[in-house]
């Protein structure tokens, strides 16, 4: 591909960076993205502050794959020591909030698909820049899958050093409390919410699942909040935990937690059950392309919008994870560069 490809990247990437787009904030991020596929002639298609599009030659007998990235980032954290939304370019590096995360697999996947778009391939392919990704948010992927053709499968643009992470952890957070009785602690009156949850610390803290994956490992649970009483003379009446878990794909985020309801005295209530671990066949002929050009299949431990993908998915960007929602954020330009040549030798011509 020509070197016009990239240039037009980074220039897209340098507009949607001086365009602030935090979650559920994106309009301006995504009237971006939908004037540059206008002006593509890629017909736009728009539902709150998802924009997407489908190559011409829909043809519902083939495939169809999606190219994925979000639009939105995280709050810009304090110790920048550079205009966040200044898109600068300095020693090869593109300074900017977002640039890493995703803005380079967003405006490289863009461009992929812009090429893709006026080729004959076996597959049907859609590109969507998602919005509320990094607060898995309801009017993001999961509200605008329903609205594409059906989905074989995706392949996703996080910052992952151009390495396929062909499986991800899911994610569950569980609320636990228990309940005592409140009394004056000099008398030793009441039942002490803490105690009566002692066990249940304990147990999270001490318990392996059996089920290890060799991508991702265990399932890991940490108890990441813990709140109770007013004051130091006050036996505290209700105990409250808050607990992170990480799935492997060996279990389902319902199945871990009636685990961890069976073990535990405390009550217990999960916050969804949405966010799913996932894991692409080795044998996939996107992963055998990838090997085959020296890559390496490898398991992510951080979540993105494949948990919310019910469809095989692939996570792989340019950029590097340590990067994202971190002071002075940056992409280097040689890494978007070579991003769509090595999306398009996977890509041109795969039988999905």
């Amino acid at each position: 591909m020509s070197k016009s490809y990239s240039d037009a990247a980074v220039e897209l990437l340098r507009r949607l960076i001086a365009t602030p787009s935090v979650s559920r904030e994106e309009k301006g991020a995504a009237d971006v993205v939908e004037a540059f596929l206008a002006d593509a002639g890629l017909s736009p298609r728009r539902d709150k502050n998802n924009v997407w599009s489908v190559a011409p030659g829909y043809d519902a007998s083939r495939p169809t794959l999606l190219l994925n990235a979000h639009v939105d980032t995280v709050r810009p954290v304090a110790s920048w020591s550079r205009d966040p939304f200044s898109p600068d370019i300095e020693d090869g590096r593109l300074y900017g909030l977002g640039s890493n995360d995703c803005g380079g697999g967003l405006v490289a996947l863009l461009q992929v698909f812009r090429h893709l778009a006026g080729t004959r391939q076996s597959y049907n392919l859609v590109y969507l820049a998602s919005a509320e990704e990094e607060v898995s948010g309801a009017d993001g992927v999961s509200h605008v899958l329903p609205l594409l053709p059906p989905i074989d499968l995706a392949l996703v643009g996080e910052p992952t050093g151009m390495q396929p992470a062909v499986a991800e952890k899911g994610l569950m957070v569980v609320d636990m409390e228990a309940h005592g009785k409140s009394g004056h602690a000099a008398r030793g009156e009441g039942v002490n919410a803490i105690y009566m949850m002692l066990d249940d610390l304990v147990w999270l803290r001490d318990h392996r699942f059996e089920r290890v994956s060799d991508l991702l490992g265990p399932t890991l649970m940490s108890v990441t909040v813990l709140n109770a009483g007013t004051q130091h003379n006050v036996v505290p009446d209700v105990c409250r935990a808050v607990i992170d878990v990480r799935t492997n794909e060996l279990y389902t985020n319902e199945e871990v937690f009636s685990i961890i309801r069976s073990h535990v005295r405390s009550d217990v209530r999960a916050r969804s059950f949405r966010l799913s671990s996932s894991r692409l066949d080795p044998e996939h002929p996107l992963v055998r392309r990838c090997v085959a050009m020296g890559k390496k299949p490898f398991g992510s431990p951080t979540l993105s919008d494949q948990a919310l993908m019910h469809f095989p998915s692939m996570k792989m960007g340019p950029g590097d994870s340590a990067r994202s929602h971190s002071a002075d954020e940056y992409i280097l330009l040689e890494e978007i560069e070579n991003s769509i040549e090595e999306y398009m030798d996977i890509l041109d011509g795969v039988d999905l």
